[in-house]
């Protein structure tokens, strides 16, 4: 490494290794540009479901989902409609002179399930299950099961003796299909020989439990459908009080583990895929690490000169402000071609001890031994300055030894 090598450059001839900001945003654009589409997608996939969802089931909205002419006519028969999206607010008001209809059964967790029907079960009130499926109905109606296939007919006759289906006649019922295996039970609409209505009488009391397998007759675009309208009056009209329970993600109890461990929290295949990606990290990390065996040496797809190679490992160093790794390269190659040149063995060239006799003998005491030991083996530069005064004195320490 030479001087010139080591010797600031101007202002003028410096080449700036600093991206500038349009190289920054040539680099960046493709990846904003990606991000601000993704955004753009989700914005719209958003407005789309939040326009088709507004509202359902929910008895203020006057949407076509929505489920407010339906209250509405129960408020003109005497019957009050109260909204709620808490469990505990559905638990308190259960009662022999409540109907709890709960609007969306499956998103309740097993907790909240458990605890509802602990309070429903024996309250003498009706409770009314929309849509459930396997998730809820193994608690909150034991002995109702559902049948995977669902419904294709919409409109459905009674065939059953329960006094509001016979009014009401035809009806929406269409949907999830169920079987039960109570005797007790009133099965109505039947498709292809399975109900889609089912009333469970409780064990003690006057209440029952209702499964409806479509929310159809709640909403406002089909409740003068059919006998929608009667049949939706006369199950919700049973008593006096409707609680309207819409579970909500925002409540306390869907969050509350009750006296579970954080292990009993985990899906039940948690230890199998912690397993799996186990195994693949191992095979990862086999794949990615460095493997046993000779170098193989690879020809430089294009030549690079020496002299290149030297000025941009200056550079780097220069950039990173190493004088002391500079120095060390410096004195380093300085004392391996030094070495042969005293008849040192090259293995030897970095011992003081070796090199300095040799190299004191060599030039005949022209030169002090600890001034010899401070160039060679001495401490790193403190500037720029010394570095360069230190690649000239070892410049012509090499010369001198080949001289003389």
């Amino acid at each position: 490494m030479t001087e010139a090598t080591l010797q600031p450059t101007s202002t003028s001839a410096q080449t700036s290794v600093s991206p500038t900001a349009r190289q920054r945003w040539t680099r960046a654009r493709g990846v904003v540009f990606a991000v601000v589409l993704l955004l753009a997608a989700a914005i719209a996939i958003a407005a789309v479901r939040s326009n088709a969802q507004h509202g359902r089931l929910d008895p203020r909205s006057a949407d076509p989902s929505g489920s407010r002419a339906v209250a509405e006519l129960l408020a003109d028969q005497g019957v009050s409609t109260r909204l709620v999206s808490t469990l505990d607010e559905a638990r308190t008001a259960a009662g022999p002179d409540t109907t709890l209809l709960v609007a969306a059964p499956d998103l309740l967790t097993d907790r909240q399930q458990t605890l509802l029907r602990t309070a429903t079960e024996n309250s003498g009130g009706r409770t009314i299950l929309i849509s459930p499926t396997s998730p809820s109905l193994g608690t909150l109606a034991p002995a109702v099961t559902a049948d995977p296939v669902t419904s294709f007919d919409s409109k459905l006759s009674p065939n059953c003796d329960l006094p509001a289906a016979e009014r009401a006649g035809t009806a929406d019922t269409g949907g999830i299909r169920y079987t039960t295996s109570d005797p007790t039970a009133d099965a109505c609409y039947l498709s292809e020989g399975l109900p889609t209505l089912l009333r469970i009488p409780a064990l003690k009391g006057d209440g029952d439990t209702v499964v409806l397998g479509a929310p159809d007759i709640l909403y406002n675009s089909r409740l003068d459908k059919q006998g929608n309208a009667s049949l939706a009056l006369q199950l919700l009209g049973s008593r006096p009080h409707l609680v309207w329970y819409l579970p909500s993600l925002s409540d306390p109890s869907a969050t509350d583990a009750g006296d579970q461990s954080f292990f009993d929290l985990l899906p039940s295949g948690w230890l199998w895929g912690t397993l799996q990606l186990f195994i693949a990290a191992a095979l990862a990390a086999f794949w990615r690490a460095r493997r046993l065996g000779p170098l193989v040496p690879e020809r430089l797809p294009v030549a690079i000169r020496a002299s290149e190679t030297v000025e941009g490992r200056a550079r780097l160093y220069r950039k990173a402000n190493a004088r002391d790794r500079a120095a060390t390269a410096l004195r380093s190659t300085t004392r391996t071609r030094l070495a042969p040149l005293v008849g040192v063995p090259v293995t030897q060239a970095h011992a003081p001890e070796s090199l300095l006799p040799a190299l004191s003998a060599q030039l005949r005491g022209q030169r002090d031994g600890q001034a010899l030991h401070s160039l060679l083996f001495g401490p790193s530069p403190r500037d720029d300055a010394a570095l360069i005064s230190l690649a000239d004195q070892l410049d012509a320490l090499e010369r001198e030894v080949r001289h003389s």
